[in-house]
């Protein structure tokens, strides 16, 4: 396509803040990616605050709607919508895909809306009546969509189960995860004491301190793991569940070996340094986490979570799949990892499926279908 073409397309994306979670991080990723390809985009948030707002490139336009959250943001929404007119509107997370579906019916704007979903709906388990409400909301609000992206085929197919969602509605498009940034990065030098050359292995795991992740049953498991080896446990992210954590891994007697240092701009330089990542997690949609970890070489343990793990890892060739909740069987993958790990080039060969080059013009066949984006192959229609 022509650079002339490309200058003539617009592409909004809407969230609520750039906070500092894998949908986030995504989204940051695919404004880059677009705009890379000489799309206008405008980067449309409920409030312009997060960790992830000073990484956003100068060559994306960011509206700052200045609302107190996302549902309050509906008014000013309409209004920007009337304005720009985009040609397509992606978003992402319940709560924003919903207020930007109800955006586009009071703005009476052809723009079409496109929602990315992350999640495994079915398995979704909130924390309050309201997180749990959304999920159920998505069946009478998601059909109103041009279409629905979703990260993974199990996604997909769990949404269309979980929704009644029609075939043509929801297309799987994996995450545009590995890109030349993360590859960077992943070289930066990591000061820190755990990662002297000769200090003990360190097993890592990065996300939200929540109930997805279900962190106590990597802190048990990594109790286990104690007993056979010498290592240590870090664990990135921020999240509810912190002092909760904290206290079992003081139960576990194995506090003096677990780090909880917080949301790290950077976690790739942890990855390239870590002897093993480790997902726990109860439910994903396609965890990033895994392919970054991956893509910077190296090996990862999984549970067999709908959905995603068993996608990315090829149904365990790439690194061991365990059961949802088995602490024991987590850290009997964990240790026999530990002493037979896949090669760091066999893991990232395997992440070329992830790149941000192949998944964004998949994206933008998607989004802007009257552009001819000749080299794209849509992950499937499901």
């Amino acid at each position: 396509m022509s650079d002339i073409l490309n200058q003539q397309a617009h592409i909004a994306l809407y969230l609520g803040e750039l906070s500092g979670g894998g949908a986030e991080r995504v989204m940051v990723n695919l404004a880059h990616n677009f705009a890379g390809r000489g799309i206008r985009v405008d980067l449309v948030l409920a409030a312009a605050q997060g960790p992830y707002l000073k990484d956003v490139q100068a060559n994306i336009n960011v509206i700052d709607l200045a609302s107190g959250g996302v549902l309050s943001s509906l008014p000013k929404l309409i209004t920007y919508l009337r304005q720009a007119r985009p040609p397509a509107l992606l978003t992402t997370l319940n709560h924003a895909s919903i207020v930007a579906l109800w955006a586009k019916k009071l703005a009476r704007v052809n723009t079409r809306v496109f929602i990315r979903e992350a999640n495994t709906l079915s398995q979704f388990k909130g924390n309050t009546l309201k997180g749990n409400l959304l999920p159920q909301a998505t069946k009478v609000f998601y059909p109103w969509a041009d279409g629905i992206i979703a990260v993974s085929k199990g996604v997909a197919e769990d949404l269309k189960a979980f929704t009644g969602l029609s075939d043509s509605k929801v297309t799987a498009i994996y995450n545009p995860v590995v890109n030349a940034q993360l590859k960077q990065q992943a070289k930066e030098p990591l000061e820190h004491p755990w990662f002297k050359p000769d200090a003990k292995p360190v097993i890592l795991s990065a996300g939200r301190l929540n109930k997805q992740k279900d962190f106590p049953t990597l802190l048990k498991a990594f109790a286990r793991v104690r007993q056979h080896k010498d290592v240590n446990l870090m664990i990135l992210g921020e999240g509810e569940e912190r002092q909760a954590l904290e206290l079992l891994a003081s139960e576990l007697k194995v506090a003096e070996h677990v780090l909880f240092p917080g949301f790290m701009d950077n976690p790739f330089k942890f990855m390239a340094n870590a002897s093993l990542l480790v997902i726990s997690s109860a439910w994903e949609g396609l965890p990033g986490v895994l392919i970054q970890a991956m893509a910077c070489g190296c090996p990862v343990v999984s549970t067999d979570c709908p959905s995603g793990p068993a996608e990315v890892l090829d149904g365990g060739r790439f690194g061991p799949l365990v059961p949802v909740g088995d602490d024991a069987a987590l850290a009997q993958a964990m240790l026999d990892t530990l002493e037979n790990p896949l090669a760091a080039e066999v893991l990232k060969k395997r992440t070329e499926l992830f790149s941000a080059d192949r998944t964004t013009t998949q994206y933008l066949s998607l989004l802007l279908p009257e552009f001819n984006f000749s080299d794209t192959q849509v992950l499937e229609q499901v």
